[in-house]
């Protein structure tokens, strides 16, 4: 008899109307184009504590608010919030969570808000008590399965680099640009990979991981999950009850922007490519059946940007002549930097079953550079990984990307010297 069992979850934690979206840079919403939901596992056995694996359909989480979200997850889920990973899929016409920045920006007269602290505190509060009325229904796992696909004209590389090794250009999650359109995808990781898990010839639950940023079009105040989460609902929903949880994985350089000009069409379009390699990558599936769960941590301490300045900071936050995205984004950076200056460290995990699987879990909007080392280190099994862990990093570019230029280096809260501590972690993590 197995050792092992599994529950899944699932609530919905679609924003009411007027919450703001993406941080409140964008228009709040007015609509609901299709309802966003948090999704997970709780993977246990009988000689360690649980493990929970969530995937939230928001635009971020970030610092005290990511650790509160875990935090209420482990007392539901019975175990520690060292042994939660919550992670978002990043849709931008979806909140963005971060109570510490929200506290700053209350205090400035006439600027509206990040964030609904109250909602953002019972939306968490459905999502774990989804998780504790899904230990009621749990299962045996016997047969872990993993597969991947390639995924046909979706991501791309945002950074288009120029002969110089410089970045020329900027390819958005829609690009209008037709030559940059045309040149070529750049480096990505093309292949979507899947974890599934059974209870005999039952299947449990998908895990789905791929890296690009998820979005078509945002802006227009329609909470959306985007094509990424349109892709997995069609999955659960022809899949006889399996859970389906989509991850996104190190998709900070990453956009659909080669394959969407913008136009709504592409939305549909892109969601079907999605789900062809979703279920490709099902088709493709070995089975084993588990015999130990390893799960592995690793504190990490991202030093922040050497242009990050308190004083600075606080005046661009205090400063009404100046746009409420330049505001608040001196405020989500302001956080980070108050975290970083107090040595608090950022959580890496990695849960390895079997010595055939190993699932790495990442903070931040990671490079993809990121992704393929993490996969280097583990070239026996498959290595799958998920970005968008806490959010209070932003993007995590490599070293070398302030040099070359381009977009992601100017808003990220890391310093270049972020690269080595992360990839250390990742070894470590990783490495059989």
């Amino acid at each position: 008899m197995t050792s092992f069992e599994l529950a899944t979850f699932r609530a919905e934690v679609t924003p009411p109307l007027g919450h703001p979206l993406c941080g409140g840079w964008i228009k709040p919403a007015e609509g609901v184009t299709d309802p966003l939901y948090a999704l997970g596992i709780v993977l246990r056995d009988r000689k360690t504590a649980p493990v929970v694996l969530a995937a939230v359909d928001w635009c971020e989480i970030c610092g005290d608010g990511h650790e509160l979200f875990r935090t209420r997850l482990a007392v539901a889920a019975g175990t520690s919030p060292e042994r939660v990973a919550v992670h978002c899929v990043h849709p931008h016409n979806a909140p963005l969570m971060d109570p510490a920045a929200q506290r700053l920006i209350g205090k400035q007269p006439g600027l509206s808000d990040l964030m609904d602290v109250a909602w953002f505190g019972q939306a968490v509060d459905r999502v774990a008590a989804a998780l504790g009325a899904a230990l009621n229904e749990v299962q045996p796992l016997t047969h872990i399965g993993v597969g991947q696909a390639k995924v046909e004209q979706v991501a791309s590389n945002r950074r288009v680099m120029g002969p110089d090794g410089k970045v020329q250009g900027v390819r958005w999650s829609s690009c209008k640009d037709p030559a940059l359109r045309d040149a070529p995808e750049g480096l990505i990781d093309p292949f979507l990979k899947t974890v599934s898990f059974w209870n005999g010839d039952r299947k449990l639950a998908a895990l789905h991981y791929y890296a690009t940023h998820p979005m078509t079009y945002y802006g227009d105040g329609k909470v959306t999950s985007d094509f990424a989460g349109l892709a997995r609902e069609r999955r659960t929903a022809e899949d006889g009850g399996a859970l389906h949880v989509y991850f996104t994985g190190c998709g900070g350089n990453i956009t659909a922007g080669k394959y969407n000009d913008g136009a709504p069409e592409n939305r549909p379009r892109l969601s079907e490519r999605l789900h062809t390699a979703m279920v490709q990558s099902e088709q493709h599936t070995e089975r084993f059946a588990p015999d130990r769960l390893d799960w592995r941590m690793k504190d990490v301490v991202l030093p922040p940007h050497q242009d990050l300045n308190e004083a600075d900071l606080l005046k661009t936050l205090a400063d009404p002549a100046l746009s409420e995205a330049r505001r608040k984004s001196a405020a989500l950076k302001l956080t980070y930097l108050r975290q970083a200056e107090a040595q608090a460290s950022l959580l890496v995990t990695s849960l390895h079953l079997s010595g055939w699987l190993c699932l790495l879990h990442l903070p931040g909007e990671p490079f993809v550079e990121y992704q393929l080392f993490a996969q280097e280190q583990y070239p026996d099994g498959l290595a799958a990984v998920a970005g968008y862990g806490d959010g209070a990093t932003g993007y995590i570019p490599l070293a070398q990307s302030y040099e070359e230029g381009g977009y992601e280096p100017t808003a990220a809260h890391v310093a270049p010297e972020a690269e080595m501590p992360l990839k250390e972690a990742i070894v470590e993590l990783v490495s059989v």
